[in-house]
């Protein structure tokens, strides 16, 4: 019942739920922020970068920051929600370098080979067709490229075996908090 109303699995989360997360997520990152993990990416200036299922954008005044004014950062989402409130931190925080993209019916609209680099955080629960998804990040990141996907709210067993059964990624790293993947290609 939690998982349906909610949206695990579902691809795309409810309205109701989605403006409780972000309400949830204000606080969060008021008091614990979570941005600095990208500090461990080693993202660097000038890179293109994508915040696949960005949310309500708890990464991308980091992310803006990191790639400089040489950069770029894509801030995907399904959920039209995330978009306008990408759209709106933009404005309001003055982001130059940042796009938000709406992926709609699972399709991303970047072009191939765009991104050096992709981050999925907390997000990988949602997604109810992994290996379509993962390919699509393939198909987005250069071959020299790196994604950086945690568990989401699930056990790191099962986010493991949905990664290498997509035949679209090897783990290469992985830390207590995300794993570090090279594309196949």
């Amino acid at each position: 019942m939690f998982r349906k109303r909610f949206g695990a699995g579902m691809d795309r989360m409810p309205d109701f739920a989605f403006k409780m997360m972000s309400l949830m997520f204000k606080f969060r990152d008021r008091f614990f922020p979570q941005d600095r993990v990208l500090d461990e990416f080693g993202i660097q200036d000038g890179q293109v970068v994508v915040d696949y299922g960005c949310g309500p954008g708890s990464y991308i005044g980091r992310a803006s920051k990191l790639v400089g004014a040489k950069g770029k950062v894509f801030a995907v989402d399904i959920h039209e929600l995330a978009i306008d409130a990408i759209n709106k931190k933009i404005a309001k925080e003055n982001l130059n370098n940042v796009s938000g993209v709406v992926a709609k019916n699972g399709k991303c609209p970047l072009d191939n080979d765009t991104a050096n680099l992709v981050f999925a955080l907390d997000m990988f629960h949602m997604v109810s067709d992994s290996t379509l998804f993962l390919k699509g990040l393939n198909r987005i990141i250069k071959p020299d490229g790196v994604l950086f996907i945690d568990n989401g709210h699930q056990p790191r067993k099962q986010a493991k075996t949905k990664i290498l059964a997509s035949v679209a990624w090897d783990i290469v790293e992985e830390n207590d908090r995300y794993m570090k993947c090279k594309p196949t290609k």
